[in-house]
């Protein structure tokens, strides 16, 4: 009695294929803490039951190795390995910087 596969092994099915990080792209809303930013993402959906478009955001801590991110920046995060209980989020890029509004204590008449 032959066998089907000829005493090959079967080829694993993901053989070939790369698995595409997930990505998302949101705001920074905190850098307070070491190495650690938290990103805020929105998106649009329709409700359930009304179908009125809402904005629905979720919070995501992200690595940032270099602390590239300020607050208000918008970054592109990837997903990675579980770096501790809640981040599992690198940064990948600062897509925007955030508008840096800075006075001189001078102009603003306050004594240093």
């Amino acid at each position: 009695m032959a066998e089907a596969n000829d005493g090959k092994a079967p080829a694993p099915k993901d053989q070939g294929t790369k698995h595409k990080p997930t990505e998302k792209i949101g705001s920074v809303v905190s850098t307070k803490m070491a190495k650690t930013i938290v990103v805020e993402v929105s998106r649009r959906v329709p409700h359930p039951l009304y179908k009125r478009i809402i904005k629905k955001r979720k919070k995501f801590y992200a690595h940032d190795e270099r602390g590239m991110a300020k607050l208000g920046d918008v970054v592109r995060i990837v997903e990675s390995r579980p770096l501790s209980r809640l981040k599992r989020w690198t940064l990948a890029e600062v897509v925007r910087r955030a508008a840096q509004v800075g006075a001189q204590p001078s102009e603003l008449d306050v004594k240093v």
